[in-house]
């Protein structure tokens, strides 16, 4: 599976262009696609389009070498591995590739957090629960990072949630 040379969408459109006996390959998906085939329209000569193919892979060559060098600690992948069949092969890719797997996403979900439904099987569990969780994830992640004073003020919200899903008030400032 092949990615689109200009976003992070598999390429639906390989085309292949000849100039002077140099073949070149351009991977596209179908938005991008049409915007080249605009474009090479609307140059002055066909030799133009085969230039930005040319140097399209070049680019391309060179981003692949550069992901050549990630490798997965766990199990040996390298992201341009990955780019090509398009599955990570352990949970330690996640982690290893964080950084070039966050545009990626960003871009096919459209954020980072997930927004759908609960599942079924959590009788009971509610936007409060889920909260606490979240909460929970950002105050290790602020403690991880030793930065005390968000730890704290969200482990109070956490309370707070808390003694609200309990049934009980919320602990007061002056009690301590």
């Amino acid at each position: 599976m092949k990615k689109c040379r200009r976003c992070a969408n598999q390429a639906t459109l390989h085309i292949t262009e000849i100039l002077d006996g140099n073949a070149s390959e351009v991977h596209l998906c179908e938005k991008c696609a049409r915007e080249y085939l605009n474009d090479s329209e609307s140059l002055d000569s066909e030799g133009a389009a085969a230039e930005l193919a040319a140097k399209l892979e070049e680019l391309q060559e060179a981003e692949d070498e550069d992901f050549d060098h990630l490798q997965c600690s766990g199990c040996g992948i390298t992201f341009s591995e990955f780019r090509d069949i398009g599955r990570l092969g352990c949970p330690s890719c996640y982690e290893d590739f964080r950084n070039e797997l966050r545009p990626l996403l960003e871009n096919i979900h459209e954020e980072l957090l997930h927004g759908g439904k609960r599942p079924t099987r959590i009788p009971g569990h509610s936007e409060e629960q889920s909260r606490v969780l979240q909460l929970r994830t950002q105050q290790r992640e602020a403690i991880q990072q030793e930065d005390y004073e968000t730890a704290a003020m969200l482990r109070d919200k956490i309370a707070e949630i808390e003694s609200i899903l309990h049934g009980s008030e919320a602990p007061s400032e002056d009690a301590t």
